[in-house]
């Protein structure tokens, strides 16, 4: 190995970071022990510890990889609801993804928040991970270069960007405590590749795992500094996931702000300074950092925040719905002629409650959400069509429609809501117009209260027996009409409180109602302290589905289906299947979804299939139906993408940034259960497409596929210095998209490798018969091995360039000196 083999690292890292932040020394050396010790723990769940005797305001986080929440649950304060990170990554798109950024930017200003908690950035190492909707893809070049634009996109609007979670935290099974052991160099290459990209984007902020890595966890990882900040230069904020700090350890690890707070880990901080635990120059690196992340966002005397360029929240949600839905399939039958058929029957539980994001710490609350059945009723104007359920898949209760509830108190449609002390003192109350509610900071005094009462009037639009009853952690008692008619306690499954809290069982009971008849609803939910989490509830009054016989519902499905020109049919995923804080048992649509699509394809009926899913399921009947569209999490304007798509009013632009199955057995990589705390990456580099094409065997849909509604003819590629540029033509008769994807090979390596692995991709448009070319940098970073130090092999590499990971027509042979 010569000395030009090695690829050096982009920065020396402690020396730049001290000097970023060497102009703000004068307001450390004006702080007491007692302030630097607040101002390394939040004040709260969401802002951190305000000195306005140096001028310095507090600093408000937020959830929202997806949208930003603000510091307020509450649906009174709207947020708009984005596509999901896996519907994001499907587009393979820079531009869009930057853009999306400036959007979450927008937001961010609009709701007072200066740190957005995103993008995640962990990968798909297993299709069985329950978050990986909120992440973006299986492909760590794909990850990092989508996250690093959404940095950018945040981040040149005046807000910072914390890509999470840092690092290794891929599975959701026993998050707070896994051990994950993975090899070096697999944890170079793979996982802390889109860090890196990030921080190469210049990411203010960084959030550290729950779990541990090689035996330490994260917020005392000695990875918090090598490579972090050593090698890489971050000079940002290492923010802890919400309550991973664990002890005073973490004061040395380069951890610097504890969240939520005041964090009880580090309770006895000025205290350990004093007696020698701790070294008060430790406090003082946290402190500058976190006064140069002020200084950034303007939250600084002397500084401004940003105010980013309003946008059209909706029109943007739209077009990056349409970006990342995939075409897996189709038999021609698409785009549907909306001005010539008649007869459209529309089929699915998610065609009327669409999932438009995943469950968790990542929930937004839109101020509205358009459904399939909303935007097909409309894009089919002039034609019948029908409605039918089909299959129930929503588990639990739903929270009732607001156009038929009434507060009692004010006359308005709504709720009120009062919290009350032990004695049965009311000590707090709001109106509130949802019944699905979350507190989780805020002014109401949750920890203080032991009894929170809910009370409401509805009117029901038909007359029979619904299933009345609430979601929670709780025991509750519902009242109807003054009778009890539910006393109950959830029974919560597992251990993790944030999955119980975020996602809680429901509890129900049969109440006979009279359509138009109004009735009087109380919900009486008992508290106890929750500990870390007794700040926070969570409580749905709700309606859970119909139990109607499954079979029937499949009947009723079938005669509408049979009755039609088209079917469109909406399957998908539920809350139970896709969230935070659990991982998935299998990869099948949950309920008798499978046999609907089945009975409903029988009839003959042209069967269009929309999939609403965060992350890959199994499709047994895709060979059945005319064509299959993945929608992801399409945010609040699925609905409108959906029809827009399936009408071909917009080209469906979406590529598979995860490889799907046929089935389970077939998928390389399926273990995140850990075994006696310790999860083992024991696959190494072959995750994804990688393990995909090292056992030979085929998916149902590769990594990178994706069909639109022209061709495309493949030209030529060749090398240009370090680029790779390649022709091709638009061979059909509109205006489409192409994903060009260049892979890597190496037959001659001397060192273990995947037999293809992405190196580069571009994204280009054409019109009919337009040829284009795409230029896609391939830096020689991108074929290097990690040997202690980046390693570029001399001698030949084999660049594929096509539109999937198995379907390659052009090569490259690139000599590498």
């Amino acid at each position: 190995m010569t000395s030009s083999d090695i690829v050096a690292p982009a920065s020396t890292g402690s020396g730049e970071s001290a000097a970023s932040t060497a102009h703000l020394r004068p307001l450390l050396d004006r702080l007491t022990l007692e302030q630097k010790a607040a101002l390394v723990q939040g004040a709260d769940f969401w802002t951190t510890v305000p000195l306005p005797e140096i001028g310095l305001r507090a600093l408000t986080l937020s959830d929202g990889p997806a949208g930003v929440r603000g510091p307020r649950w509450d649906e009174r304060e709207p947020s708009l609801n984005l596509p999901s990170g896996s519907a994001l990554a499907a587009s393979w798109d820079v531009q869009l993804a930057h853009r999306y950024g400036a959007a979450a930017a927008s937001e961010a200003r609009r709701k007072g928040v200066d740190v957005v908690l995103g993008p995640t950035i962990n990968l798909h190492r297993s299709p069985l991970g329950g978050r990986h909707f909120e992440c973006f893809s299986e492909d760590p070049e794909l990850t990092a270069e989508l996250g690093a634009a959404y940095v950018r996109g945040l981040q040149d609007n005046g807000v910072a960007a914390t890509p999470k979670h840092y690092v290794a935290n891929d599975s959701e099974t026993d998050r707070f405590t896994v051990d994950v052991e993975v090899d070096e160099r697999v944890l170079r290459e793979l996982y802390l590749a889109p860090f890196e990209r990030a921080v190469e984007a210049g990411a203010w902020s960084i959030m550290s795992a729950y779990n541990a890595v090689d035996g330490v966890t994260m917020t005392e990882n000695e990875l918090l500094e090598t490579p972090l900040n050593s090698e890489w230069g971050f000079d940002g904020v290492v923010v802890s996931d919400w309550t991973a700090v664990r002890s005073l350890d973490a004061v040395a690890a380069a951890q610097d702000l504890a969240m939520p707070g005041p964090a009880p880990a580090w309770s006895e901080l000025v205290a350990a300074v004093r007696d020698g635990r701790v070294r008060e120059s430790d406090i003082d690196r946290k402190v500058l950092r976190i006064l140069l992340l002020a200084e950034r966002v303007g939250a600084l005397d002397g500084t401004a925040a940003l105010v980013p360029a309003p946008i059209d929240g909706p029109a943007f949600a739209r077009e990056a719905a349409i970006e990342g839905s995939v075409l897996l399939q189709n038999d021609g039958v698409l785009p549907l002629d909306s001005g010539t058929l008649t007869r459209v029957a529309v089929i699915g539980h998610n065609a009327t409650e669409a999932r438009t994001q995943g469950g968790g710490s990542a929930t937004v609350l839109p101020e509205k959400v358009v459904s399939p059945w909303d935007a097909l009723r409309a894009a089919f104007a002039h034609a019948d069509v029908r409605y039918e359920i089909g299959a129930v898949v929503q588990e639990g209760v739903a929270e009732i429609p607001l156009s038929s509830i009434v507060n009692p108190v004010t006359g308005d449609p709504g709720l009120r809501v009062s919290f009350l002390d032990e004695a049965g003192h009311e000590l707090f109350a709001e109106d509130r117009r949802a019944t699905a509610l979350v507190w989780f900071g805020g002014d109401a005094p949750i920890g203080a209260s032991r009894t929170v009462v809910l009370s409401t009037r509805y009117t029901p639009s038909e007359t029979g027996s619904i299933e009345l009853g609430f979601a929670g952690a709780n025991p509750g008692r519902v009242f109807v009409d003054g009778d009890l008619v539910l006393d109950d306690t959830p029974v919560l499954e597992g251990t993790d409180l944030g999955a119980a809290f975020l996602n809680p069982p429901s509890l129900t009971t049969a109440v006979s109602v009279e359509s138009g008849r109004a009735i009087d609803i109380r919900v009486e939910i008992t508290r106890a302290s929750q500990g870390a989490l007794d700040g926070a509830l969570s409580i749905t009054l709700g309606i859970a589905p119909e139990r109607t016989d499954p079979d029937a519902l499949i009947a009723r499905a079938v005669e509408a289906a049979r009755d039609s020109e088209v079917a469109i049919v909406v399957v998908g995923t539920n809350a139970k299947v896709e969230s935070e804080g659990y991982d998935r048992v299998d990869l099948d649509l949950p309920g008798r979804q499978d046999d609907l699509v089945r009975a409903v394809a029988a009839t003959g009926t042209p069967t269009v299939v929309i999939v609403n899913a965060g992350s890959p399921v199994v499709l047994p009947w895709a060979g059945e139906v005319s064509a299959i569209v993945q929608g992801y999490f399409g945010g609040q304007e699925f609905g409108h993408a959906i029809a827009d798509v399936v009408t071909g009013a917009a080209e469906p632009g979406g590529r598979l940034p995860t490889t799907w199955p046929a089935s389970l057995d077939d998928v390389p990589v399926t273990d995140v259960t850990p075994t006696d705390g310790r999860l083992v990456y024991g696959e190494g580099l072959h995750i994804g497409y990688r393990a995909w094409l090292k056992q030979e065997t085929p998916p149902a849909y590769a990594f990178g596929h994706g069909l639109g509604y022209t061709t495309w003819s493949w030209g030529t590629a060749q090398r240009h210095e370090d680029t790779v540029e390649v022709t091709l033509a638009n061979t059909g008769s509109r205006r489409g998209k192409q994903v060009v994807q260049v892979y890597a090979e190496r037959t001659d390596s001397s060192v273990e490798r995947p037999l293809l692995w992405l190196v580069g991709f571009a994204v280009v448009h054409a019109e009919p018969g337009e040829t284009v070319t795409a230029v896609v940098p391939v830096a020689p970073r991108r074929l290097a091995h990690w040997a202690d130090g980046w390693v570029v092999e001399p001698g030949r590499f084999t660049l594929h360039v096509g539109c999937s990971a198995t379907d390659l027509p052009l090569r490259v042979d690139w000599d590498q000196r």
